[in-house]
């Protein structure tokens, strides 16, 4: 098993607090974060290191104006790919992003400025997305005569619909602001997306880790299960999960009347 220390980064910055909290930073400002191969790269060796290393939560940001412009387009066409060449890069991508859909550890992506094409696809590996108020959201794949291959067609069709995606690759049109909230590109807007990032990941962290395991896998296999599949298999994930040790504890506390209350702030 690789440790958090044998990585070897250069386009992305990774660091781990003292609660467990992992900060994954995209380092590429100059690049306004596009996405080159040696980048999904790194993703797939950080995604697959972290839920083996004890880490609790992991917020995934960027440094510079924007959370990333996509397909690094000046690499591929230097590279001039072939098809089958091109077919390759996409299931790396694909590799990465489904270490972070389902590794187990929650991911809450910071977004700013441009949240476009691959930059979007990424995005939305993530469990939750906190967006800035100068966050805009895109899939330009069609004014550059290409078609999305990270994701986007499994991903963000699932987030704002078949329809809504089509019409953003077909017209070119962004989303930002509230409206990006309400189609579910985003599920807060805010300011400060760094501390509001900061805020669910040190409430995430609170939880049981084999509750956050399985809230952050088990979802994404139910759904792409049967009906009659899915039910089956979360009834053995809650046996698993309902009956360990830490909920024991939770539930006596609960059972005391020591336990936080559920309610509304304020």
């Amino acid at each position: 098993m690789r440790d958090i220390g044998d990585l070897r980064l250069q386009n992305i910055l990774l660091k781990v607090d003292d609660d467990d909290i992992a900060t994954v930073t995209l380092n590429r400002p100059e690049k306004r974060n596009a996405l080159d191969l040696a980048t999904i790269d790194e993703l797939v060796d950080i995604f697959s290191t972290l839920p083996r290393a004890g880490v609790k939560v992991a917020i995934l940001r960027a440094n510079g104006d924007h959370f990333s412009a996509g397909l690094d387009l000046v690499e591929h066409h230097r590279e001039n790919r072939s098809a089958s060449d091109f077919m390759h890069v996409c299931l790396r991508w694909h590799e990465a992003f489904n270490k972070m859909e389902y590794g187990g550890v929650p991911i809450i992506a910071v977004l700013k400025g441009a949240v476009v094409g691959g930059g979007l696809e990424l995005a939305s590996a993530a469990h939750i997305r906190v967006a800035g108020t100068d966050s805009y959201f895109g899939l330009p794949e069609g004014q550059r005569g290409l078609f999305t291959g990270g994701g986007a067609t499994i991903r963000v069709a699932d987030l704002i619909g078949k329809a809504r995606m089509i019409d953003m690759m077909l017209s070119g049109r962004l989303y930002r602001g509230q409206e990006a909230v309400d189609v579910g590109l985003c599920q807060y807007l805010v300011e400060d997306a760094e501390a509001k990032a900061w805020e669910i990941a040190r409430n995430a962290a609170q939880n049981p880790p084999l509750s956050n395991f399985a809230i952050c896998s088990a979802i994404s296999h139910m759904q792409n299960m049967s009906a009659l599949d899915a039910a089956y298999a979360e009834a053995v994930v809650a046996g698993v999960v309902n009956t360990q040790d830490a909920a024991r504890a939770r539930l006596e506390a609960f059972a005391k009347g020591t336990a936080n209350k559920i309610k509304p702030q304020g």
